[in-house]
């Protein structure tokens, strides 16, 4: 895997600019539900910034405003008749950018008002007939649009029937011969299940080839394990991550089938947007700053515990969190220490919804300790943004996190992390070694209340000595976690995935 990736700058300066498809069911800025869409609407600006012909397509759903993003209709694609189970629904195609004025993607939507037009996202019962519709009317429309494209590049389950079709339905077609996919796991765990039909509706009951079995549930369909089994590569989106979900620990019962393309499973980590995420330019920050003027950085500490109705005092160290509160993100595992948690000389900051027990739990705790700590139970940008730039310490003890952008964006804002070592999390923090002055954060490895307990108790006493904390807040935001190099390594998977898929 390492060996691949690392070629990413080494690539041949005379190959032929790609022409890449980013197929995903949500992306920034049109509609985001998680980081999914910071990738998808991120990466495709990224590739475009290195030479290669880049597009991406979405649904058009209600919350989506034609006249805000400027959307305007495909003349060859008004009309597009697509088939669904044994019938056909008419979609229609409108187009939008991403991106400056240099370097624009296109962005392609598609308009279905029936299974599109609504409020939501995710989360209706005929999910597997919308997604279907989306990915059938993505292949459809590429003759029309007279793109052919190299690539088609697809994220999680919502997409993964497209590497299927490639080598079912559209395999003797010849448009389709040569485009090679690349099928990308955000988050194992959600894997588009639905029972059998759903093969009736996709139109491959008769390729018997793809049936995947669940031990746990053998009479449904994980779409997800089609795009794993088909797809020419599979990537996620940590190398940690990518070694763990080969084990039944972390590989939510699909490790068997994905171990069997383990030679073709690579991990890529994620970048974030180092424009939008700027110290020394985010609005949001009562005082902009950055690793040269980090004395500026404690106007926004005053500020968030302003915003939080904390008292305000420089001193006194402040831990935030933004996370979407269940056990996955370690939420179990704070709940049995935040009692001590607050009687030490320390303010905690936490924003952002999921399971009502942690609801109620969190704003009981703001109740009994309203000098110590604050729930902001919404996701709020501004708020988000002052957590980032005015906090301490940010915390992510999660169970499992591919990935995780959260603690990328702490440290380019001079936060420091305390987190959990798995997937991305280990690919990013680093303990530190005061002695060697290495590292950039505090780190757990165990699942364990006290582990976490316990590296926050390391963070607060290192806290206590400024200059080591200040070399440690200049170290984690000169880091470089931007798309660029992320994208680097995409191009390179792209080229393998060209090289297997003409090897099948």
């Amino acid at each position: 895997m390492a060996e691949l990736l690392n070629q990413a700058s080494d690539q041949p300066q005379d190959l032929k600019p790609l022409k890449i498809l980013i197929v995903a069911a949500e992306a920034a800025p049109f509609a985001k539900v998680g980081h999914v869409a910071e990738v998808t609407g991120s990466l495709p600006v990224a590739l475009r910034e290195l030479g290669h012909d880049v597009r991406l397509v979405m649904p058009r759903y209600g919350r989506i405003d034609p006249a805000r993003f400027d959307l305007k209709p495909v003349a060859p694609l008004q009309q597009l008749s697509v088939q669904v189970s044994r019938g056909h629904e008419t979609v229609y195609i409108t187009e939008g950018t991403i991106g400056d004025a240099g370097g624009q993607v296109p962005v392609y939507f598609v308009n279905n008002d029936k299974y599109f037009n609504r409020d939501g996202i995710y989360s209706y019962p005929d999910d597997d007939e919308r997604f279907i519709l989306f990915c059938r009317s993505v292949l459809e429309m590429l003759p029309a649009l007279e793109w052919q494209p190299d690539i088609i590049h697809c994220h999680e389950w919502h997409t993964a029937i497209i590497p299927n079709w490639l080598k079912s339905i559209y395999l003797d077609q010849p448009f389709y011969k040569n485009i090679a996919s690349v099928y990308t796991i955000h988050n194992l765990a959600f894997q588009g299940i639905f029972g059998y039909r759903v093969l009736e509706i996709a139109g491959i009951g008769e390729y018997s080839f793809v049936y995947p079995q669940r031990e746990d549930q053998p009479n449904v369909v994980s779409l997800m394990s089609l795009g794993i089994e088909s797809a020419d590569v599979i990537s996620t989106v940590s190398p940690t991550y990518a070694q763990e979900i080969l084990t039944p620990q972390y590989g939510e019962r699909l490790d068997k089938i994905l171990r069997e393309r383990q030679a073709d499973l690579y991990g890529i980590l994620n970048g974030i947007d180092t424009t939008h995420f700027d110290p020394a330019t985010d609005r949001f920050l009562a005082a902009n700053f950055n690793e040269t003027s980090l004395d500026k950085r404690v106007e926004n500490k005053l500020d968030l515990q302003r915003e939080a109705g904390l008292p305000r005092n420089p001193g006194v160290p402040v831990i935030g969190m933004i996370s979407r509160l269940a056990n996955q993100k370690g939420f179990d595992l704070l709940a049995q220490i935040i009692e001590p948690l607050m009687q030490l000389d320390v303010q905690f900051v936490l924003m952002g919804t999921g399971d009502h027990l942690y609801h109620d739990l969190f704003r009981q705790v703001a109740q009994r300790y309203p000098d110590k700590a604050a729930y902001f139970m919404t996701f709020n940008t501004p708020i988000a943004q002052k957590i980032y730039g005015g906090s301490d310490l940010f915390l992510m003890p999660s169970r499992f996190e591919p990935c995780g952008l959260g603690q990328m964006i702490a440290m380019r804002y001079g936060s420091i992390p305390v987190v959990r070592q798995t997937g991305g999390l280990a690919d990013t923090v680093k303990d530190l070694d005061p002695a060697h002055n290495t590292g950039n954060g505090f780190t757990f490895q165990e699942y364990d209340s006290m582990l976490l307990y316990g590296a926050i108790v390391r963070a607060l006493e290192t806290y206590k000595y400024p200059e080591v904390w200040h070399n440690l807040m200049a170290r984690d935001m000169m880091a470089d976690y931007s798309w660029r190099a992320s994208a680097a390594q995409y191009v390179a998977l792209y080229h393998r995935a060209q090289a297997v898929h003409r090897q099948n």
